[in-house]
């Protein structure tokens, strides 16, 4: 158990290090082609597609899957709107705010998501009640983010007070 664990801790991490990259090749591709964040989102999901779909074909079930489609409630397609609006986001301010600055804001709003998401059971998830402790973790990490973008104009200030 606690090596499957230590596999999905180890490929979260590294699709944590896949965002990162995936945001700045974005956001090259979109000055390639002369700033148009829309087409590069467009591209970026159709490779994700044509790829996904290569997968579905090769493990089978694909027609199963898709039949089941009709069934399901329209809330449950919100997820490609979501992804949609993440990728155009990152595609559009990697280049202006920088990387780190996008990264530990789209990491912070992520990980407040997460415990309301958790915490309350929405969206049918399982019901996973925030402790005090992950509840000051995500204090700690909202204190890194607000170091991250805004501790050289605080050690600024500090030099100039010295």
């Amino acid at each position: 158990m606690l090596a499957m664990n230590s596999a999905f801790f180890i490929l979260a991490f590294c699709a944590g290090a896949a965002i990162a990259t995936q945001a700045n090749i974005n956001g090259q591709l979109a000055a390639g082609l002369g700033g148009n964040t829309i087409v590069a989102a467009l591209i970026s999901f159709v490779i994700g597609t044509l790829i996904l779909a290569s997968i579905a074909v090769a493990r089978g079930g694909l027609l199963l899957a898709l039949a089941a489609i009709p069934s399901q409630s329209l809330w449950k397609f919100a997820g490609g709107f979501l992804g949609a609006g993440f990728i155009f986001s990152t595609t559009l301010l990697a280049p202006r705010i920088g990387l780190t600055n996008l990264l530990v804001l789209v990491i912070a709003g992520q990980l407040f998501a997460s415990i309301t998401i958790d915490h309350f059971g929405l969206l049918n998830s399982v019901l996973r009640p925030v402790s005090l402790i992950k509840f000051c973790g995500a204090l700690l990490l909202l204190a890194g983010v607000a170091l991250t973008l805004f501790g050289d104009r605080l050690l600024g200030l500090f030099a100039r007070v010295s």
